[in-house]
């Protein structure tokens, strides 16, 4: 389990485009790591498009927004596309990122239960350090707690 003030564990992934993207070469930037469910479903579109809609605020702070989630990059590319998302969304299809983050595992829905993601949110200084660890998110109000964090 991942806690507040342990360097965040470094991955690969691959963005919407299929380029690899490594979190060790963000450092220097403050990163948003934040996990969802699925691409282009009600509180994961909330989600992205409250990002969206602060993109230019984390932008002009040299905050990089990271979305990850199990869908492909085929799929990444229709939910940008569709909702106009400024920001990387990365594939994790084997999981391998949400393992390391703790995110992944067993979920319940409606009264079945299915492997998935949690919805999570990491913020990472620019050391690479865990600031601060979303365990619930208010997905309409998130990127407003987002940048109140890093704020503060």
């Amino acid at each position: 389990m991942l806690k507040e003030g342990q360097p965040a564990p470094d991955f690969r992934a691959r963005d919407a485009e299929g380029s690899e993207v490594k979190l060790s070469d963000l450092l220097g930037q403050r990163v948003v790591l934040y996990f969802y469910p699925k691409d282009d479903t009600p509180g994961c579109t909330k989600e992205a498009c409250s990002f969206r809609d602060s993109f230019k605020e984390f932008e002009g702070k040299n905050i990089k927004v990271l979305g990850v989630s199990l869908d492909s990059e085929e799929s990444h590319q229709k939910f940008a596309s569709k909702y106009n998302l400024p920001f990387t969304l990365l594939s994790d299809p084997n999981h391998e990122v949400s393992d390391a983050y703790g995110v992944y595992g067993e979920r319940e829905f409606m009264g079945k239960k299915y492997m998935g993601l949690a919805r999570k949110t990491f913020l990472i200084d620019e050391s690479g350090k865990i600031k601060k660890i979303f365990d619930h998110v208010n997905v309409e109000e998130h990127a407003g707690e987002v940048m109140d964090a890093f704020a503060a």
